[in-house]
């Protein structure tokens, strides 16, 4: 940004990518769910974020980042499921004309945008998942609901040593949910709670290149390159103190 505050360009030959990898770097490590008492947490796998066509905020044609995110849930999941450890998968739900600035409107009750996506349905039929229905980006402030919160009872239930998060947006409902629960955590709130990992195969986030959001008659500052907001959601939540991870033992 200029002194005067406004927006510099970025040439379009910059690969912006590969200079965030170097000056915000990330590393990976692997994660064993079956060493500790571990849970999987799925972050709003629903059609109006994860369907071709499937709302204001879906993909508007096939997204090679979200088809991968929805094939390793899947596995995850089904994985979790037959081991019978314990799944918590948020739905994005609102009441209808209820706005949730600064978003269009989206995953309202009843349009099936709040229901999760096909591949992933069979969750709503799982005993060992907890479907979970929010209303606003961040998972843990939805899950509040009087002097409860519905996911430290979850943790604190199955005494979870350990969960793995994946789901949309990386650095939007993922990351909120992921810097809320490692904060929640080191106030005492889940005592078994030691790490926060993020497996981030099982994440995707939207593309909206700045020359598509110009085209839609968005403000420049509405841009949100897919990759670049990936790593940048991906490096907050781990200088926060979260796992990142490429590889489940």
């Amino acid at each position: 940004m200029a002194e005067d505050g406004h927006i510099v360009a970025i040439a379009e030959d910059d690969d912006l990518n590969d200079r965030l990898s170097i000056a915000l770097p990330i590393a990976f490590r692997a994660v064993d769910p079956a060493a500790v008492p571990t849970g999987l947490v799925v972050v709003d796998e629903v059609n109006g974020f994860a369907k071709v066509g499937g709302g204001n905020l879906a993909p508007r044609e096939p997204n090679a980042q979200v088809d991968r995110m929805v094939a390793e849930t899947d596995a995850l999941a089904r994985r979790f499921e037959a081991a019978e450890w314990p799944i918590l998968a948020f739905l994005d739900t609102h009441e209808p004309g209820k706005p949730e600035p600064p978003y269009p409107p989206h995953c309202e009750r009843g349009t099936g945008e709040e229901e999760l996506v096909e591949p992933l349905a069979w969750l709503n039929a799982c005993r060992h998942a907890t479907l979970l229905r929010k209303d606003c980006i961040n998972g843990f402030v939805g899950a509040i609901d009087g002097s409860r919160n519905h996911v430290v009872d979850w943790v604190n239930a199955h005494a979870l040593q350990q969960i793995v998060v994946v789901g949309i947006c990386t650095d939007i409902c993922v990351m909120d949910f992921v810097l809320t629960m490692l904060s929640a955590r080191n106030h005492g709130l889940m005592e078994s709670l030691r790490e926060i990992a993020v497996y981030e195969p099982g994440c995707a986030t939207y593309d909206l290149p700045r020359a598509l959001a110009e085209s839609l008659g968005l403000p420049e500052t509405a841009a949100h390159p897919q990759a670049e907001t990936h790593h940048l959601g991906l490096y907050f939540m781990a200088s926060r103190g979260a796992i990142l991870t490429d590889r489940l033992l």
